[in-house]
């Protein structure tokens, strides 16, 4: 009970009391709380659109840590089976043919570009760990001229320092470089070294089938 009447009760007077503070800052905490939960909330397809790229992530450095760890006959003869998959030069017997053998001169594939071979792209495949510096992008280069090839594709499981990407981009030759990044995505784009568990279709109602105009 109050020791006096107060002449007026308002937000103002109840401040000096301690209980009304907590209470105060109970409310706060609890709305708080409220807002963060609406602004982290998704629609059904949002949860599933994240748990697939999720999902795929997980594939992804799975499959890179298995690249680092193959043979390099292996590896060579994994990456013209990604590019063939990518509707390079048609069947692999037909598009690849895998060297990776002393004496190659640098050269570790060689595949048509189209089904016809009027054109063929060198590559290169490096199981490496450490990065693909400038000076081994030069030699390949090197080699591509002594084949007096035009086309030239790099890939390696680690990645490629600033100076070699910007290397390649200033040189008559032309020379994609793939990453091991970008090639454990290339594999799960084009079905190479995974296999399909499950599908899932997401579909909404059709409002134009409902519409009886």
């Amino acid at each position: 009970m109050l020791a006096e009447k107060p002449s007026r009760i308002d937000v103002a007077y109840l401040g000096q009391f301690s209980e009304f503070q907590a209470f105060r800052a109970l409310r706060h905490t609890k709305a708080e709380g409220t807002l963060e939960l609406e602004s982290n909330a998704e629609t059904p397809e949002e949860a599933l659109e994240g748990a697939y790229l999720k999902l795929r992530a997980d594939v992804a450095a799975d499959l890179l840590q298995r690249l680092t760890t193959c043979s390099p006959q292996f590896f060579e003869r994994l990456v013209v089976e990604v590019i063939v998959k990518m509707g390079y030069g048609g069947t692999r017997q037909d598009a690849g043919k895998v060297l990776g053998k002393p004496g190659d001169g640098g050269i570790d594939g060689i595949i048509k570009e189209d089904k016809l071979g009027l054109d063929a792209i060198y590559i290169q495949a490096k199981r490496w760990e450490s990065t693909v510096g400038r000076p081994e992008i030069q030699r390949f280069v090197g080699a591509l001229t002594g084949h007096r090839a035009k086309k030239g594709l790099f890939i390696t499981t680690s990645n490629f320092s600033a100076e070699a990407q910007a290397y390649v981009t200033n040189i008559d030759a032309k020379v994609v470089l793939i990453d091991g990044e970008t090639l454990a995505q290339l594999m799960l784009d084009h079905n190479v070294g995974v296999s399909t568990i499950g599908t899932y279709e997401v579909k909404k109602v059709d409002s134009d089938y409902f519409s009886e105009e």
